[in-house]
C-alpha cells in the first residue's frame, strides 16, 4: 500500500465514521436498541435479535431495507426479543424483503429462542455457530458471510461512534470485513486485492491490508471504503 492510499484511508475513517452518515442504514435498528439497552429499557437480547434481522434483511437499496426493517419491526411491536420469547411468529410464504419470506423469520425466531434460553447471547457463537445454529446454514469453508461478518463488525467494535460494542468477549482484532459487493470494487479499485472470487479469502486478504493501518481494528477500514466511495461520487 502506498503512502498516499494510506493517508487517503485514514482520513476518510476519521470523516466517515460518523453516526450521521449511518441514520438510513441497516445499523440504525440495534442502535436503537443499544440506546434502550444502556438506558436500563431494553435487553441485549433485544440488541442481539434486532442485529439478526437487521443484517439478514441488509440486501438491496438501503431505502428498501430500511422501510422493510420498519416493517418488521412494527409487526414486532419493537420488542424484538419479547417476540422472540412469544413463539407467535408469523409463519407464512408471503415475502417480508425480496427473497425472504415470513416463514424464514419464523424458523430464525425459533432458533433465537433456543439459543437465548440456553445460552443467553450469540457472542460466542463466533461466525460459524451464527451461520449454523441461528441461519440453519451449512459449513460452507469458502463463504465470506458478509451478512454475520456486519453484524459481528457492530456488535463487537468498541470506538463508541458508529458501532455499539456491546460484545466485549471479542477482540476486534479478530473481525474480517463484511465483503459486499461495494466493498470488493472499492478494494479493487484501491489495489488492495485482485482476487476475482468474493469469498473469505478475499474478506481476510481486504482485512489484512487494513491491518497495516490498524492492526488492533482492521474493520475501521469498512468506513474508509464506504468514504472512498463517497469521494468518487
Amino acid at each position: 500500500m502506498d503512502f498516499k492510499t494510506r493517508e487517503n484511508l485514514i482520513a476518510w475513517e476519521r470523516t466517515y465514521n460518523d453516526p450521521k452518515y449511518f441514520e438510513e442504514d441497516p445499523i440504525a435498528f440495534p442502535r436503537i436498541f443499544a440506546a434502550r439497552f444502556k438506558g436500563g429499557k431494553a435487553s441485549l437480547q433485544d440488541v442481539e435479535t434486532a442485529a439478526v434481522f437487521a443484517a439478514h434483511f441488509a440486501w438491496g437499496r438501503r431505502a428498501m431495507i430500511v422501510r422493510d426493517c420498519n416493517r418488521f419491526f412494527d409487526f414486532m411491536q419493537w420488542e424484538p426479543a419479547s417476540y422472540v420469547f412469544s413463539r407467535q411468529w408469523k409463519d407464512s410464504q408471503e415475502s417480508i424483503h425480496r427473497t425472504v419470506k415470513w416463514a424464514d423469520t419464523a424458523r430464525i425466531c425459533a432458533s433465537l429462542r433456543e439459543i437465548f434460553r440456553v445460552d443467553g447471547t450469540l457472542e460466542g457463537l463466533g461466525t460459524e455457530g451464527i451461520r449454523r445454529h441461528v441461519f440453519g446454514q451449512k459449513d460452507d469453508p469458502k463463504a465470506a458471510n458478509k451478512k454475520i461478518n456486519m453484524m459481528r463488525r457492530w456488535m463487537v467494535r468498541r470506538d463508541g461512534l458508529v458501532d455499539l460494542g456491546l460484545w466485549t468477549h471479542t477482540d476486534p482484532s479478530e473481525l474480517i470485513m463484511p465483503l459486499d459487493v461495494h466493498v470488493y470494487d472499492e478494494a479493487v479499485a484501491l489495489g488492495l486485492t485482485s482476487r476475482k472470487p468474493k469469498d473469505i479469502t478475499t474478506a481476510q486478504e481486504i482485512t489484512d491490508a487494513f491491518r497495516e493501518i490498524w492492526p488492533d481494528d482492521p474493520c475501521r477500514g469498512d468506513f474508509a471504503l464506504f468514504g472512498y466511495g463517497v469521494s468518487k461520487e
